[in-house]
């Protein structure tokens, strides 16, 4: 539970010492933090009655003497000319400042300045600088995502805000769980580098004393490594619970909308799908897709049992049970329809898109060689009417991304097919996604036929056959962990910042992704740290990918590099 637990402390010591009526401000990031880790009803509980946001309490003027203020903010610029402009003015009776991560010491002095009724009562750091996700997945929900794909030269300025936020972010976890690691990126991605580097010097150099935690037998690892490296489990289908709903219908912050389905009460508009707040999502967030609809069935049979039983009130104290009952039998009523409806939901555009037969094909491509059947596969997928553009598109990249260097020729006959079938298809995407994400470009050994481990370990999986053919493909991430435990992460591939090196091997461990993680790599970790192997993984990066989004962000980057006269 570590990185939830590590932000709902830190929740729970802002309230719980400032008694009486309090409002919380949070800014546009904070608030994601903190309800990513506690519901409304817990803040109740904690006697915070309003929960507002910075900019809209800037723009009121009425007098709230009576209530305590607890603000939560990053400690940006522009949050502090926030806070100067409302201490200058001040509504609450009191104000205490809790900031996401370090301060500068101009920031503090000009604070202390606009304080001049001294109505600011305590001014901390707390380290929560991150979304916690899950308990050991963490995002830093960065909109410009795009960035990562850019050369340095296109946009400077930019790049440096994107590193900055990056290097906050991991320095926020590490302060959290109050540790200082051993350094290592991937040595293909400038961007990884150069955010191990100033990773490293913050925690070694300016702010040294800070993350000077007791020593450790053995000093974690933090791993920093470019999605560039696997830029193909972005773009599959998912078949497990979690990973799907993200990928199918999209979660924020542990949170789905649904209002565009119609007919839906508005309870269930936008529901929330939280490992720490749903017992049944818990135990089904890795299940596959087959299994959730047999699991939901037993749900709902379990509940009109209950219903049922409910419904047999003949005296005064069957009524009084049923009264008391009555909260938890609402929350498994809400509990109930809300899984139903994702799964139904899920189904209809599963049947839609064809999704069955398009993800055959993928896990093919992505998976298994064979580069005529493929090329075959994904030509007939072009042409079938119901395939959906976005399919089409996905499909001609898993196949460009295989089949590179081995098929130049028919991989320009499927450029022609896509751009000849696909109104919406933007010409030359794929091709830029292989001059950023191609075979030159990665570290590691994206499908295993470089290495004669990874060549035996797949032709045994060959023999052995697939449990199950939508969910045979493992991200690279895996082949990574697999690495650490066995002490076999090559240094020339990952190489170490500075001089601080590893012997034997590291029982934490944080991978950052720059570029962004998926639910299929964070079942991975949350399995890997199941088998008890010593070690405990927990997976960060800048946001939360699902194929639309990874594709939006290569968009992005492809009309930057365009416009920039700088990049060739």
């Amino acid at each position: 539970m570590v990185l939830v637990s590590a932000v709902r402390d830190y929740v729970n010591r802002m309230l719980q010492d400032i008694s009486g009526m309090k409002v919380l401000i949070l800014d546009s990031q904070t608030v994601s933090i903190v309800s990513v880790v506690y519901s409304q009803s817990e803040l109740l509980q904690k006697e915070v009655f309003l929960v507002e946001l910075i900019d809209s309490i800037s723009k009121s003027k009425e007098s709230m003497s009576h209530l305590k203020a607890v603000y939560f903010l990053r400690p940006t610029s522009e949050n502090i000319q926030h806070m100067r402009r409302q201490l200058s003015n001040p509504r609450f009776g009191e104000y205490h400042l809790f900031f996401s991560n370090m301060l500068k010491d101009t920031q503090i002095h000009l604070l202390a300045d606009s304080d001049e009724q001294e109505v600011v009562q305590q001014l901390q750091e707390f380290y929560a600088d991150f979304v916690a996700v899950d308990p050991y997945h963490f995002t830093l929900n960065m909109p410009s995502n795009h960035h990562y794909v850019l050369p340095a030269v296109v946009d400077p300025s930019s790049l440096q805000h994107f590193c900055d936020r990056a290097v906050d972010g991991i320095g926020a976890v590490f302060l959290a769980l109050k540790r200082r690691p051993i350094i290592r990126y991937s040595r293909t991605s400038d961007i990884a580098k150069r955010i191990a580097h100033e990773t490293a010097k913050l925690m070694y150099q300016q702010e040294s004393g800070l993350f000077d935690f007791r020593r450790m037998e053995m000093s974690p690892l933090l791993l920093i490594v470019d999605r560039r490296d696997d830029p193909v489990t972005p773009l599959l289908n998912q078949w497990t619970y979690q990973a799907m709903v993200h990928e199918l219908i999209s979660i924020q912050d542990n949170k789905v909308d649904l209002r565009s389905i119609s007919n839906l009460p508005k309870d269930q508009q936008e529901v929330v799908l939280s490992s720490e707040q749903d017992a049944f999502f818990k135990a089904n967030m890795y299940e596959n897709f087959g299994d959730i609809g047999m699991n939901i069935k037993r749900m709902v049979d379990d509940f009109q049992q209950v219903a049922k039983s409910n419904q047999n009130i003949q005296t005064i104290e069957d009524m009084a049970k049923f009264v008391d009952n009555y909260p938890e039998y609402r929350k498994m009523h809400g509990n109930v329809s809300k899984h139903v409806t994702l799964v139904t939901e899920m189904s209809k555009i599963v049947e839609e898109r064809k999704l069955m037969l398009v993800s055959e094909t993928e896990q093919e491509l992505a998976c298994n060689g064979g580069q005529v059947a493929a090329f075959e596969a994904v030509t007939n997928l072009l042409n079938n009417e119901s395939i959906s553009d976005i399919d089409r598109l996905r499909l001609v990249m898993l196949y460009a991304l295989r089949y590179e260097k081995e098929s130049p020729v028919q991989l320009m006959q499927l450029f022609n097919k896509l751009a000849s079938r696909s109104a919406k298809y933007k010409p030359g995407l794929v091709q830029f996604l292989l001059k950023q994400a191609g075979v030159d470009k990665r570290t590691g050994d994206l499908y295993g036929n470089r290495d004669l481990l990874n060549i035996a370990r797949n032709m045994a999986r060959g023999l052995k056959g697939v449990e199950n053919v939508y969910t045979q493909h493992q991200p690279l991430l895996f082949q990574t962990m697999e690495s650490i435990t066995k002490g076999r992460l090559r240094d020339v591939d990952y190489p170490y910042v500075g001089n601080h090196f590893q012997q034997g091997r590291p029982q934490e461990v944080v991978i950052f992704i720059v570029g962004g993680t998926t639910y299929e790599e964070s079942r991975s970790v949350a399995l890997q740290n199941a088998s008890n192997s010593g070690i405990r993984f927990i997976l960060g990066g800048s946001t939360v990918l699902n194929s639309k989004r990874f594709l939006k962000d290569l968009e992005e980057a492809q009309r930057i590099a365009r416009t920039s006269s700088s990049v060739v």
